[in-house]
C-alpha cells in the first residue's frame, strides 16, 4: 500500500517526466523559439485535444512542447499544406493518442504503484517515484513504437500495392460491418464487469477473424466493428469467419454482418462514401447470424466456388430507394 504522501509525490514526478520538464514558456516564448505564429500554434494545440490554457503570459509549455511545434512544421508534407489541413492532421493524432492514454491510466498507475511498493523503504522517495515512472513509461513507449511501425509498414504496403502511391485518397475496397443483435437491451441487465467481458470477447473474436483473413480494422464503436479488405473475396472470408467464430465463443450475442465493394475515400485512417453507407444499411437489415453483400460484391464473388450467394428482393432503406441485398454463405463443400 502506498501512502498518501507518496501518491502525491508520484503524481508530481509523473507529470514532470511525461511533459519532459517544467512548464516555463508562454505562447509568445513558443512563437519566438519556433518561428510559428501564436495563432497557428494555438490552433494546432487545441486540435491535438489540449485546452487553450490561460492568457498569453501563463507559463503552460515545456521544452517538449516547443520541440513538437517545431517538428510538426518541419515535416515537409505538412509545412506545404494550409492550416486547415495541418489542424486536421493534428486532430487525428490527438484523438488517437487520447483514446490510447485514457485506457492506459489504470495500467500505468498500477505498475508505478507496484514498483514503488516493492522498492527499498529506506531509499529516497523521489528517486523511487522517478525510477518507477521512467521504467513504466519507457516500456510502453517502446511497445507503442513497435506496434506503430508494424502497422505503418502494413498500411504502406497496402497503399503502394493498391492504388499506386501512398498519396492517393480514393481506392477500390471492400468495406464491412458487424454488430451485435440486441446490444442495447442486453446492456441494461449487465454489470460493468460483465459488459467489459462481453466487449472483450466481441472485439478479440472479430479482430482475429479480420486480420487472419487479410483485412484490417477501421474502428470499433461499442457493439459494432468496421473493417476493410483489398478484395471482395477477402471481405467475404472475413464476414463468414466472424459469424462462424462468434458461434463457437458462446458468450457473444448473434451478429449481423454486411459487406459492400467499390470506390471509397480514405481520410486519416477512416473510410467514407456510398460504399460505406451501403454496407452500414445492409447490416441494419440483415437477419441475425447472416451475412449480406451488395450488388458489386456479389458480382465480384460470382463464380467463386468457396461461396454460395442467394439473391433477395430489393429493400428501401434510409438514403437508398432500391438496395438489393444478397445472402452470402460458405459453400458446404468448403467448410
Amino acid at each position: 500500500m502506498v501512502s498518501p504522501e507518496m501518491s502525491q509525490l508520484v503524481q508530481s514526478v509523473v507529470e514532470t517526466y511525461l511533459l519532459d520538464g517544467t512548464r516555463r514558456y508562454n505562447r509568445d516564448d513558443v512563437a519566438r523559439q519556433t518561428g510559428v505564429p501564436v495563432e497557428v500554434s494555438r490552433r494546432l494545440w487545441v486540435a491535438l485535444g489540449f485546452p487553450a490554457g490561460g492568457d498569453e503570459a501563463t507559463l503552460d509549455y515545456t521544452d517538449a512542447d516547443v520541440r513538437a511545434v517545431r517538428e510538426f512544421r518541419e515535416l515537409g508534407v505538412l509545412a506545404s499544406t494550409d492550416l486547415r489541413q495541418q489542424a486536421a492532421t493534428a486532430r487525428t493524432i490527438g484523438q488517437s493518442m487520447a483514446r490510447l492514454a485514457e485506457w492506459q491510466v489504470d495500467l500505468v498507475l498500477d505498475e508505478i504503484t507496484r514498483r514503488v511498493a516493492a522498492a527499498d523503504p529506506d531509499a529516497d522517495p523521489a528517486t523511487i517515484a522517478r525510477q518507477a515512472t521512467e521504467a513504466t513509461v519507457q516500456i510502453l513507449e517502446e511497445l507503442h513504437a513497435y506496434a506503430w511501425r508494424r502497422h505503418l509498414a502494413a498500411a504502406l504496403a497496402r497503399s503502394l500495392d493498391g492504388a499506386g502511391t501512398a498519396a492517393d485518397s480514393t481506392r477500390e475496397l471492400a468495406v464491412g460491418f458487424a454488430d451485435m443483435v440486441g446490444y442495447t437491451r442486453l446492456t441494461r441487465h449487465l454489470h460493468p464487469d460483465e459488459l467489459s467481458t462481453l466487449l472483450e470477447a466481441f472485439e478479440s473474436t472479430t479482430t482475429a477473424a479480420i486480420t487472419e483473413n487479410g483485412g484490417w480494422v477501421i474502428k470499433n464503436v461499442g457493439d459494432e466493428v468496421m473493417f476493410a479488405a483489398e478484395t471482395a473475396v477477402e471481405a467475404a472470408r472475413i464476414a463468414v469467419a466472424i459469424q462462424e467464430s462468434t458461434m463457437t465463443v458462446g458468450t457473444t450475442p448473434e451478429l449481423r454482418v454486411a459487406v459492400a465493394y467499390g470506390p471509397v475515400l480514405q481520410r486519416f485512417g477512416d473510410l467514407y462514401g456510398s460504399v460505406v453507407n451501403i454496407a452500414a444499411r445492409l447490416t441494419g437489415v440483415a437477419r441475425p447470424g447472416t451475412v449480406l453483400v451488395d450488388d458489386a460484391a456479389a458480382a465480384e464473388l460470382a463464380g467463386e466456388p468457396e461461396f454460395a450467394i442467394r439473391h433477395l428482393r430489393s429493400v428501401r432503406v434510409r438514403g437508398f430507394n432500391r438496395l438489393r441485398p444478397h445472402v452470402l454463405r460458405r459453400n458446404g463443400k468448403n467448410r
